[in-house]
This record gives C-alpha cells, structure tokens and sequence, in this order.
C-alpha cells in the first residue's frame, strides 16, 4: 500500500509533465480486447520498481478517447506456466460533489464508482478475460447483486473481431454503451442513463473495419443477477466511418444507429441515430433515441419516450477541455406536458489522460412540470 500511495502523491505533484511516454491499453468495457492489448505485457522484468515509477510520472497521455490504467507494469504478472499467461490487477475510482443550489446549496458526495478486478491473457492463442467488481451501493439492490459487473472471457483469433460470452454493458445507444471512464460530462445524458448503460449475460460479437464496426448480441434481459433468464434480449449497434480510409486527416465522421429489443415482464424496444464528428481539438455530437417500453440501469418501463441530446466541445490546451451540451427528453410521451431540458457546462483538466483528470460541470434543469434546479458537480477520476 506504502508503494501505491507514493504513486499516486507523485503524480498529484507539478512535475507530472516530463517526457512523453503513450499508454497501450483500453479498458473501455465497451472496447473488447483486440490484438493490440499484447501490447501491454512487452513490460522488462529487469527494471526496479523506482524506475517503474518514473516511468509512470512521465507518461504524457494525449489520446482521451481511450483509457488506460497508470500502473499497468507494476501491477501486471507474467505466468511461465499454466493456464493463464498474464495477469494485470487493476482499481477504479470515480467520485463528485454535487451541490443542488435551488435548495439553499445542499450538497452530496457521490460515489459513482468504486471498483477493483483483474484482467489479462490466457496461453496461446487469442483468448482473454476480465473480471471486475464494483465496491459502491445501488439503491433499491443488494451488494451482492451488483458486486460483480465485467465478467466474461473473449477471443479475438478472427481478423477485425472480437467473441465475448459473459456480463458485459450492451450496445443500448451510442452513449448508454459506452464506459464511464472516456464520457465528457460527469452525468450521462439522460437518454444514456435511462434506456441504456446496463449490464446484461450474454453473446455478442465485435465486428472493427475502416469504414464500419458492429456490435451485435443476444442477452438474457436480466440486469443486476435478479433472475434466471426472464426473458430475451437483441442489442445491435452499427457505425459507419465515411473517412475511416483518410488516417484522420480530415477528422473523424461517425454515423450510427442500432436497436435493443426484448422482454422482461412487458416487451419493450429501444432504437437510436447517432452523428459525431471530431477534428483536431474539436468535437461535436448528436444523438436521438425513441423508446417503446425500455429495460435500462435504472428501472424496466413500459413509457413510450424519446429524447436527444447535442454536445460541443474544445481543448484550448492538451489537458484542458471545455464543453457545452443541450440534453432533451420527454419521459412518456402520453404526458406530453412533461419535457425536461437539460444545459450544462463543463471543464475536464486531464492530468494523466483519462486514468486522472479532475471535472467541473454546471447543469441548469429546466422541466415543466418539476421545479427547475441549478447544480454545480465537481468530479474526479482515477485508474490504477
């Protein structure tokens, strides 16, 4: 413990920004291992612990697209024999402050995640696996219904594919798939954080071309291990990348679209648009859902609703980012007097990429119904 909190008081301190050393690893859990995560384990044995953690002061990490842990070649293990060829202990810690200023200022930490696990190799082959737990209560659930979240084994032997059979987040929307670790606000948008962002068991496959990439599966509908198997699930989600073949040069266009369908108690179907673009320092996006029933993190819903949401951002530095972001939804659209809007600022300041950074965001919301409210969330991040 002595050795991890030196680390972590080190790269805290001003001379994080030394030479410039790029991290290998994704641990997006909506990125599946690839060829590339070999990458990682290219660690020398023969270098001290102290160089070690020079190493990881001098990181520079400038792609926030992706994440990676600081103490992936401390904490990763190669295995001369067995099953198992490496292994890589890892933790993740994400926590805010959330002041509600419409209520005389009263504030709430927030432990959105809190969560420990391993991942790595098995010999030969293609083969890979994760298991990662969450330490961090979700109301209305017991803790041992939500300790274990990432569960699965995966191969990745075919050309430009990833099989992964296990607990893992399903591809509900563009945003709701994604990791909390690489998302620009500290709140999801609420699309994302009511059709989507969930964990179901299943089989999927991970299709990664120039131009498109897929993530197509079938799920038992059950979220947070409350059932054995009560019903059917279909995810898919597809990507075209019109300048996939330009290496970047003109950007990077994304146009997506994807739908979930199953039951669980009632049918329910969710589909989605979706339109990025990023160039250099700029990114923008669009995203637009429509649901008949939904089956997301937060409750199963027989509501039709839809929503969208529009977000802009711009890093003025490389660590520094500023965002903005309009949010849209109408949670039954039965009860159309009930839309509530949603318009938030933000700041990321990337210490160490994603892996640490520090967020600040304003949200104004703004509903017809409810009494409008102004927050001011002051977050963090941190991956060992």
């Amino acid at each position: 413990m002595k050795y991890l909190l030196l680390v972590f008081l080190m790269l805290i301190i001003p001379s994080y920004c030394l030479a410039i050393e790029e991290v290998l690893l994704e641990v997006d859990d909506n990125k599946m291992p690839e060829n590339s995560i070999n990458k990682v384990f290219d660690e020398d044995d023969e270098i001290t612990l102290y160089e070690k953690i020079q190493n990881i002061k001098a990181k520079e990490v400038k792609d926030t697209n992706s994440s990676a842990y600081l103490l992936d070649g401390i904490l990763t293990k190669k295995f001369e024999t067995g099953p198992i060829e490496t292994m890589h202990l890892f933790g993740y810690y994400r926590g805010s402050v959330d002041m509600d200023l419409s209520n005389g200022g009263d504030s709430v930490y927030d432990f959105s995640a809190i969560q420990a696990g391993i991942n790595g190799k098995f010999r030969g082959g293609q083969n890979y696996y994760e298991a990662r737990f969450r330490f961090d209560p979700v109301e209305g659930y017991s803790f041992l219904q939500t300790l274990p979240i990432d569960i699965y084994v995966a191969n990745a032997s075919i050309p430009h594919h990833t099989i992964i059979l296990g607990n893992t987040r399903t591809p509900t929307g563009y945003e709701g798939s994604r990791s909390d670790t690489i998302i620009p606000f500290i709140l999801r948008s609420q699309i994302s954080r009511n059709f989507g962002n969930t964990r179901k068991v299943g089989l999927r496959v991970k299709g990664n071309y120039d131009l498109i990439e897929y993530d197509l599966g079938g799920y038992s509908s059950d979220t947070y291990f409350r059932e054995f198997f009560p019903g059917a699930e279909f995810a898919g989600w597809v990507n075209l990348k019109p300048l996939g073949k330009t290496r970047g040069k003109y950007g990077n266009l994304t146009l997506g679209g994807g739908i979930t369908a199953g039951n669980n108690v009632t049918d329910y179907f969710v589909g989605g648009l979706y339109a990025g673009y990023e160039y250099k320092n700029f990114m923008a996006n669009f995203e637009y859902a429509k649901a008949d029933g939904y089956n997301g993190a937060r409750t199963i819903s027989t509501n039709q609703a839809e929503g969208f949401y529009s977000t802009i951002g711009y890093k003025i530095t490389p660590r520094i980012q500023l965002l903005g972001r309009y949010d849209h939804y109408v949670p039954d659209k039965n009860f159309a007097d009930d839309i509530r809007r949603e318009y938030s600022v933000g700041i990321n300041y990337f210490i160490k990429g994603q892996a640490l950074k520090i967020m600040f965001n304003y949200v104004f919301c703004q509903n017809d119904i409810l009494e409008d409210s102004h927050r001011l969330m002051l977050g963090t991040q941190l991956l060992l």
